[in-house]
């Protein structure tokens, strides 16, 4: 079984009526959640809202913004009782102050729980992170707490937002109705990643598509460059 799973979750749009396609897709969510916490996946990644999606009409960004507080006020007890914590990553300065603090605090009351860590991106960009990791770390060689020596990538992977992780790389990346790009997704963390491409929409992605999936990352031989004799 993969540590570390991915998933862009596409389709909700298409799938129906904006409001009933993001609706049905927190139950795709909560579906997949349950099957990563029983079979023993470790981390659970989900791209939930990109920093490019604030281009959107108001109307679909408050509806989004209102989705996610609703699902972490649902969900909160739900993950206690069954071990789940949730870590936030993107640039939550932009989020509502309400969405802010219920993040925060989800963050905190689960903390402790270690069966299934559930990684939520919003207002989230790969780009930016690396950008940010750069940054924090030319500051610190600015402030003479690094030498310009010690730059290299691991030290650019403890500045990610991902360090919250101990698994911070996806062993396998899941993209849901048909569309083969990343989308500017862990850019830095997917680079020896598994990726799988599935046309189903994100609201009819379920088990069936999963197992699909874990089979397909079971058959593949990972040799991060290395030839296999």
């Amino acid at each position: 079984m993969p540590r570390h799973v991915a998933v862009i979750m596409d389709g909700n749009a298409r799938w129906a009526r904006r409001s009933a396609g993001h609706e049905a897709g927190v139950k795709s969510l909560r579906e997949l959640t349950k099957l990563c916490s029983e079979w023993g996946i470790g981390v659970l990644t989900v791209f939930a809202f990109s920093s490019d999606n604030w281009v959107r009409p108001k109307a679909e960004v408050e509806l989004l913004m209102g989705l996610f507080e609703r699902v972490i006020q649902m969900e909160l007890e739900n993950f206690m009782r069954e071990g789940v914590q949730v870590c936030m990553i993107g640039d939550s300065l932009n989020l509502p102050k309400s969405l802010q603090k219920l993040f925060a605090d989800a963050e905190e009351m689960t903390k402790n729980n270690s069966r299934l860590q559930l990684i939520a991106a919003v207002s989230y960009s790969g780009k930016h992170g690396i950008v940010q990791a750069c940054r924090t770390i030319a500051c610190k060689v600015k402030d003479s707490h690094l030498e310009l020596e010690d730059f290299g990538e691991r030290l650019i992977e403890r500045e990610l937002e991902t360090s919250c992780s101990e698994f911070p790389c996806p062993d396998l990346l899941i993209r849901t109705s048909g569309e083969l790009r990343l989308s500017n997704f862990m850019l830095w963390q997917l680079a020896y990643t598994e990726l799988f491409f599935v046309r189903a929409l994100w609201p009819d992605f379920g088990k069936a598509e999963f197992i699909e999936a874990l089979l397909s990352y079971q058959q593949r031989q990972r040799r991060y460059g290395a030839r296999v004799s």
